[in-house]
């Protein structure tokens, strides 16, 4: 009679542990295990524990090939999450980890592989090829391809995150503090909201600071004593939350109508603005030509508006980057604001970009570019990779919750009813039209961080944090994934060989996201993107929110009155009646915050609390990568050190491990 000693480790979230039977088998080479019930003194398989049990055979089984677990309802059923298999074998050799990380729903029995990461090719068992092959079908079922709407990339199907599977679902306690924060947020703004209606004005900027919300932000608190300056404008267009508009323009667009005469009052001594343009490269552009045309909202029965402002900047050898033409609309026929006008007409143009700003960094940088692309890599990884291949294991912890937040995003924020429709300028039909513009343009090569820097011109720009912070890390990632990429695939020939990773791709390509894959540097690069799309990339234009738009009038969400056409008619009673009402104001706040703010359960990039990889030359890619992050951590710190206005968004320990908010 042979002996195992059979190691099982339950959940540690809430609801994990079960009063369900659990029966194990083990599956080897020459036979079976005996069907055990698993069943020690005591209560078995509470939340958070480790359990031991010895399971017998007649014979011996060889190579333990697979953990059959079975769960069975007692009296009620009672879910279960299980995060692993340890099997050690009565001949005491290696201890086997068979990964789990997934719950166990109803009656069902579940073959666990053991952990070593393997491609279809490095399989030859039958036993074991059809193991890859069933776990699939049964995802591909489970996991289905939908078009949400035309135009946009394809989502996973499922009306509300109530469809997704369990294994998708936010943790319960992920999912309490979502709903209770929002909650509290809105409830916190409207209290201040009643005590405005009732008796205190409204009618100058400084009223906003009765529904400003000071909660821990120094770079928001920052914001609302500089943002009428011409310096603090242009930094945001730096390292604000939407850092991937700005271009360098060597050649004005023949839509803005700008001339030098115009803007040599805000050139520095001795130079004018071709030689800026020709020779010193020390020009660029905010160019928003995609809101042109766009439907704007109706909120409450009154018409929002909607812009498409050109905005001109140039490297100033004294003050830094700063905004010296602003043209609200494509085109020659309409007015040119310049830092000489009146200072109120000056703001309100200022404003009208920043509302633009809200919009495209809201709808396009954030929600398409990260949200939506990432939900791409996702569903086509679940449907196409089975867990034991080393591409869904490197790939699974960079993908938790973002199923569900999408979810929650398409019918809580930008649905026909959700907030956007409430508080946005281009909420309602305008939000869609904007993505599918956005879409239609959107390259793979542009969602790679050095060809972006390089197409747009600003790799030599100063104090571009987020162009310095970014790439560190891009090469991090890029470093590392290449490292696992040659780990299980040993020439280029292995990748184009590799039948689940090709019908990966053509799941992805379908997208426009990557055409083909026949190297190991293809495969690398594109995993690398996949990872930091979303890791770095949604920090950058999610983690800010709250900073840059708390001072609602630095960001607006909506505008209510159409852009002036006569600069000195521009009052302090207009910009009033053209930025967001109290209400509108409060929503912005609270939903900035409660998107932007730390998540209680955050896991960093490079921390990975499942150990899919079981490898040892994995494990150390993966100290080595969590070694770089520190490296990296440190530089930042070190960067930032004494400065009053500090960029830490990407900080490694403030970047999560996937998009989850």
């Amino acid at each position: 009679m042979e002996v195992y000693t059979v190691t099982i480790a339950t959940g540690t979230s809430e609801y994990s542990g079960t009063n369900n039977y659990i029966f194990v088998t083990l599956v080897g080479e020459k036979g079976e295990s005996e069907r055990t019930l698993l069943d020690n003194p005591g209560l078995d398989f509470c939340r958070g524990a480790v359990d031991q049990y010895k399971v017998t055979s007649p014979s011996p089984l060889g190579s333990v090939l697979l953990v059959r677990l079975e769960k069975q309802k007692y009296w009620v059923e009672d879910n279960w999450f299980c995060q692993y298999v340890k099997v050690e074998p009565p001949s005491g050799d290696k201890v086997l980890i068979f990964p789990c990380y997934r719950w166990l729903i109803g009656d069902v029995t579940v073959d666990l592989r053991e952990g070593t990461a393997k491609t279809q090719m490095d399989d030859s068992l039958p036993q074991l090829l059809a193991h890859r092959k069933t776990e699939l079908q049964e995802r591909q079922k489970t996991y289905r391809w939908v078009t949400w709407a035309p135009g946009i990339p394809r989502c996973i199907e499922a009306k509300t995150e109530a469809d997704l599977p369990q294994d998708a679902r936010f943790d319960n306690e992920k999912r309490s503090d979502f709903e209770h924060s929002l909650q509290y947020a809105l409830l916190e703004l409207s209290l201040k909201k009643l005590a405005i209606r009732f008796g205190k004005s409204w009618n100058d900027l400084d009223d906003f600071k009765r529904i400003f919300w000071k909660l821990r932000s120094p770079i928001a608190e920052y914001c609302m004593e500089h943002w009428k300056e011409d310096w603090f404008f242009g930094y945001q267009c730096l390292n604000g939350s939407n850092p991937r508009m700005i271009r360098r323009c060597m050649k004005l667009p023949e839509n803005l109508a700008v001339t030098p005469d115009m803007v040599q009052s805000s050139m520095a001594a001795g130079t004018n603005l071709d030689k800026e343009l020709k020779v010193e490269n020390s020009i660029c552009l905010y160019n928003y030509a995609i809101l042109d045309g766009i439907p704007s909202n109706t909120i409450e029965g009154k018409p929002q508006y909607i812009a498409a402002p050109l905005c001109l900047l140039y490297q100033h050898p004294n003050e830094g980057l700063i905004p010296i033409a602003i043209q609200q609309t494509p085109g020659l026929d309409t007015p040119i604001f310049l830092p000489r006008d009146p200072p109120l007409a000056w703001l309100l143009a200022k404003m009208w970009v920043r509302h633009a700003e809200f919009q495209v960094f809201q709808l396009l940088s954030h929600l398409l570019r990260t949200h939506l692309v990432v939900e791409v890599f996702c569903v086509a990884t679940l449907r196409q990779l089975p867990a034991v291949h080393p591409i869904y294991k490197l790939l699974a912890p960079h993908l938790r919750y973002t199923l569900e937040i999408n979810c929650r995003g398409r019918t809580q924020l930008i649905s026909a009813n959700g907030i956007f429709k409430r508080v946005v300028s281009t909420g309602g039909d305008g939000l869609l039209i904007l993505a599918q513009r956005e879409y239609k343009v959107l390259t793979y090569h542009s969602l790679k961080p050095h060809t972006d820097f390089t197409d747009r011109g600003v790799s030599q720009l100063p104090n571009y944090f987020y162009r310095q912070h970014s790439l560190m890390l891009w090469e991090a990632i890029h470093s590392f994934v290449s490292g696992m990429v040659s780990l299980y695939y040993q020439s280029d020939h292995d990748v184009q060989g590799d039948l689940e990773l090709q019908a990966w791709i053509r799941d992805i390509s379908q997208e426009g996201l990557s055409s083909k894959l026949s190297s190991r540097e293809e495969l690398s690069t594109l995993l690398a993107v996949a990872i930091f799309t979303s890791t770095v990339q949604h920090a950058a234009t999610n983690n800010g929110q709250f900073d840059w738009c708390a001072w609602v009038p630095n960001t607006p969400c909506t505008m209510r009155l159409p852009p002036p056409t006569e600069k000195d008619l521009v009052t302090m009673e207009m910009i009033m009646a053209s930025l967001p009402d109290v209400s509108q104001s409060c929503v912005q706040m609270a939903i900035t915050w409660h998107l932007g703010r730390a998540q209680p359960d955050a896991i960093p990039m490079g921390q990975y609390t499942e150990d899919h990889f079981t490898e040892e030359q994995a494990l150390e890619l993966i100290e080595r990568f969590r070694m770089e992050l520190k490296e990296i951590e440190g530089h930042i710190l070190s960067q930032n050190e004494g400065l009053q206005l500090q960029y830490l968004v990407l900080l490694p320990s403030r970047i999560e491990n996937s998009i989850t908010i």
